[in-house]
Protein backbone atom coordinates (compact mmCIF):
# COMPACT_ATOMS: atom_id res chain seq x y z
CA UNK A 1 0.00 0.00 0.00
CA UNK A 2 1.27 3.47 -0.85
CA UNK A 3 1.85 6.20 1.70
CA UNK A 4 -0.93 8.75 2.07
CA UNK A 5 -0.95 12.52 1.70
CA UNK A 6 -3.89 14.03 3.59
CA UNK A 7 -5.07 17.43 2.45
CA UNK A 8 -7.03 19.17 5.23
CA UNK A 9 -9.64 21.49 3.75
CA UNK A 10 -12.72 23.48 4.62
CA UNK A 11 -15.59 23.33 2.16
CA UNK A 12 -15.21 26.19 -0.35
CA UNK A 13 -18.26 28.23 0.58
CA UNK A 14 -18.75 31.99 0.55
CA UNK A 15 -18.26 33.58 3.96
CA UNK A 16 -16.90 30.46 5.68
CA UNK A 17 -13.28 30.28 4.47
CA UNK A 18 -10.20 32.41 5.17
CA UNK A 19 -12.12 34.80 7.41
CA UNK A 20 -9.08 36.81 8.50
CA UNK A 21 -8.14 37.28 4.87
CA UNK A 22 -11.74 38.09 3.96
CA UNK A 23 -11.78 41.01 6.40
CA UNK A 24 -9.14 42.70 4.25
CA UNK A 25 -9.95 41.58 0.69
CA UNK A 26 -13.61 40.60 0.90
CA UNK A 27 -15.34 37.24 1.19
CA UNK A 28 -15.54 36.68 -2.58
CA UNK A 29 -11.80 37.21 -3.10
CA UNK A 30 -10.99 35.02 -0.09
CA UNK A 31 -13.16 32.25 -1.53
CA UNK A 32 -11.46 32.53 -4.92
CA UNK A 33 -8.07 32.19 -3.28
CA UNK A 34 -9.18 29.21 -1.20
CA UNK A 35 -10.78 27.40 -4.13
CA UNK A 36 -7.88 28.13 -6.47
CA UNK A 37 -5.27 27.09 -3.94
CA UNK A 38 -7.07 23.84 -3.20
CA UNK A 39 -7.30 23.01 -6.89
CA UNK A 40 -3.62 23.89 -7.40
CA UNK A 41 -2.53 21.55 -4.60
CA UNK A 42 -4.64 18.71 -5.94
CA UNK A 43 -3.23 19.19 -9.43
CA UNK A 44 0.35 19.52 -8.24
CA UNK A 45 0.40 16.80 -5.58
CA UNK A 46 -2.62 14.59 -6.15
CA UNK A 47 -1.29 13.04 -9.33
CA UNK A 48 2.06 12.03 -7.88
CA UNK A 49 2.26 8.23 -7.99
CA UNK A 50 4.64 8.01 -5.02
CA UNK A 51 1.68 8.44 -2.66
CA UNK A 52 -2.09 8.53 -2.76
CA UNK A 53 -3.87 11.76 -1.89
CA UNK A 54 -7.09 12.08 0.11
CA UNK A 55 -9.13 15.05 1.25
CA UNK A 56 -10.15 15.34 4.91
CA UNK A 57 -12.93 17.91 4.83
CA UNK A 58 -15.13 19.97 7.12
CA UNK A 59 -18.06 20.19 7.61
CA UNK A 60 -18.36 16.43 7.44
CA UNK A 61 -21.59 16.46 5.41
CA UNK A 62 -19.81 18.20 2.54
CA UNK A 63 -17.73 15.06 1.98
CA UNK A 64 -20.72 13.43 0.33
CA UNK A 65 -22.98 16.21 -0.93
CA UNK A 66 -23.51 19.89 -1.50
CA UNK A 67 -19.96 20.91 -2.46
CA UNK A 68 -17.97 20.83 -5.67
CA UNK A 69 -14.66 19.27 -4.66
CA UNK A 70 -11.79 18.57 -7.08
CA UNK A 71 -12.64 15.44 -9.04
CA UNK A 72 -10.91 12.09 -8.64
CA UNK A 73 -9.69 12.53 -5.05
CA UNK A 74 -11.18 10.36 -2.26
CA UNK A 75 -12.51 12.34 0.70
CA UNK A 76 -13.83 11.85 4.21
CA UNK A 77 -15.00 14.07 7.02
CA UNK A 78 -12.63 15.38 9.68
CA UNK A 79 -15.05 14.62 12.51
CA UNK A 80 -15.56 16.62 15.68
CA UNK A 81 -13.10 18.13 18.15
CA UNK A 82 -10.37 20.73 18.11
CA UNK A 83 -7.72 20.89 15.41
CA UNK A 84 -5.39 18.44 17.18
CA UNK A 85 -8.15 15.90 17.69
CA UNK A 86 -9.18 16.08 14.04
CA UNK A 87 -5.63 15.89 12.70
CA UNK A 88 -4.78 12.98 14.99
CA UNK A 89 -7.86 11.10 13.83
CA UNK A 90 -7.02 11.65 10.16
CA UNK A 91 -3.39 10.57 10.58
CA UNK A 92 -4.37 7.42 12.49
CA UNK A 93 -6.83 6.45 9.76
CA UNK A 94 -4.21 5.89 7.05
CA UNK A 95 -1.39 3.35 6.88
CA UNK A 96 1.46 2.63 6.55
CA UNK A 97 2.64 6.26 6.68
CA UNK A 98 0.70 9.49 6.31
CA UNK A 99 1.50 13.18 6.30
CA UNK A 100 -1.06 15.94 6.54
CA UNK A 101 -0.93 19.42 5.05
CA UNK A 102 -3.13 22.50 5.13
CA UNK A 103 -4.70 23.98 2.02
CA UNK A 104 -3.52 27.60 2.30
CA UNK A 105 0.23 27.37 1.57
CA UNK A 106 1.05 28.25 -2.05
CA UNK A 107 4.69 27.17 -1.85
CA UNK A 108 4.22 23.44 -1.21
CA UNK A 109 5.95 21.18 -3.74
CA UNK A 110 6.09 17.45 -4.36
CA UNK A 111 9.72 17.57 -3.20
CA UNK A 112 8.53 18.76 0.23
CA UNK A 113 6.14 15.84 0.58
CA UNK A 114 8.76 13.34 -0.58
CA UNK A 115 11.24 14.76 1.96
CA UNK A 116 8.69 14.30 4.75
CA UNK A 117 8.11 10.66 3.90
CA UNK A 118 11.86 10.05 3.66
CA UNK A 119 12.33 11.44 7.17
CA UNK A 120 9.69 9.12 8.58
CA UNK A 121 11.16 6.08 6.84
CA UNK A 122 14.56 7.01 8.25
CA UNK A 123 13.17 6.63 11.77
CA UNK A 124 12.02 10.11 12.78
CA UNK A 125 9.16 9.91 15.31
CA UNK A 126 7.49 12.79 13.50
CA UNK A 127 8.04 15.37 10.80
CA UNK A 128 6.86 18.97 10.73
CA UNK A 129 6.83 21.75 8.17
CA UNK A 130 7.31 24.97 10.17
CA UNK A 131 5.27 28.01 9.21
CA UNK A 132 6.58 31.53 9.53
CA UNK A 133 3.84 32.43 12.01
CA UNK A 134 4.98 29.83 14.56
CA UNK A 135 2.61 27.08 13.52
CA UNK A 136 3.17 24.33 11.00
CA UNK A 137 1.87 23.52 7.55
CA UNK A 138 2.78 19.80 7.54
CA UNK A 139 2.72 17.06 10.16
CA UNK A 140 3.35 13.33 9.97
CA UNK A 141 4.06 10.62 12.53
CA UNK A 142 6.27 7.57 12.56
CA UNK A 143 5.70 4.41 14.55
CA UNK A 144 7.13 5.82 17.81
CA UNK A 145 5.01 8.88 18.40
CA UNK A 146 3.79 10.13 21.81
CA UNK A 147 0.41 8.95 23.05
CA UNK A 148 -0.90 12.55 22.94
CA UNK A 149 1.24 14.47 20.44
CA UNK A 150 -1.15 17.44 20.34
CA UNK A 151 -1.74 17.77 24.10
CA UNK A 152 -1.70 21.34 25.36
CA UNK A 153 -1.06 22.94 21.99
CA UNK A 154 -2.12 26.58 21.74
CA UNK A 155 -3.62 26.52 18.29
CA UNK A 156 -3.56 29.61 16.06
CA UNK A 157 -0.73 31.16 18.08
CA UNK A 158 2.99 31.65 17.56
CA UNK A 159 3.59 28.83 20.07
CA UNK A 160 1.79 26.04 18.21
CA UNK A 161 4.89 24.31 16.85
CA UNK A 162 6.90 24.78 20.05
CA UNK A 163 4.03 23.35 22.11
CA UNK A 164 3.79 20.30 19.85
CA UNK A 165 7.55 19.68 19.87
CA UNK A 166 7.49 19.82 23.68
CA UNK A 167 5.39 16.65 23.64
CA UNK A 168 8.38 14.84 22.10
CA UNK A 169 10.80 15.55 24.95
CA UNK A 170 12.65 12.41 25.91
CA UNK A 171 12.19 10.92 22.46
CA UNK A 172 14.24 11.23 19.30
CA UNK A 173 13.91 14.74 17.91
CA UNK A 174 11.30 15.14 15.13
CA UNK A 175 12.51 16.03 11.64
CA UNK A 176 11.76 19.37 10.03
CA UNK A 177 11.23 20.16 6.36
CA UNK A 178 11.52 23.67 4.98
CA UNK A 179 9.77 26.69 6.45
CA UNK A 180 6.89 28.16 4.43
CA UNK A 181 4.37 30.95 4.78
CA UNK A 182 0.65 30.24 4.90
CA UNK A 183 -1.89 32.81 3.76
CA UNK A 184 -4.02 34.14 6.61
CA UNK A 185 -3.84 37.89 6.04
CA UNK A 186 -3.59 40.42 3.24
CA UNK A 187 0.14 40.77 3.97
CA UNK A 188 0.57 37.00 3.53
CA UNK A 189 -1.30 37.16 0.24
CA UNK A 190 0.89 40.02 -0.98
CA UNK A 191 3.99 38.00 -0.11
CA UNK A 192 2.58 35.03 -2.05
CA UNK A 193 2.02 37.32 -5.05
CA UNK A 194 5.63 38.45 -4.95
CA UNK A 195 6.99 34.92 -4.75
CA UNK A 196 4.76 33.30 -7.34
CA UNK A 197 3.81 36.18 -9.60
CA UNK A 198 0.88 35.88 -12.02
CA UNK A 199 0.12 32.26 -11.06
CA UNK A 200 -1.17 33.35 -7.64
CA UNK A 201 -2.57 36.61 -8.90
CA UNK A 202 -4.97 34.81 -11.22
CA UNK A 203 -6.44 32.83 -8.34
CA UNK A 204 -7.62 35.82 -6.28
Amino acid sequence: MRDTLILFARAPRHGTVKRRLARAVGAAAALRFHRGQLLSLVRGLGRDRRWRTVLAVTPDATAVRGTRWPAGIPRHGQGSGDLGTRMGRALARHRPLAVLIGSDIPGISAADIAAAFRALRAGAPAVFGPAEDGGYWLVGFGARRPVAPFAGVRWSTAEALADTLANFRGARRPALVRRLRDVDTAADLLAAHRLAGPRVARRV
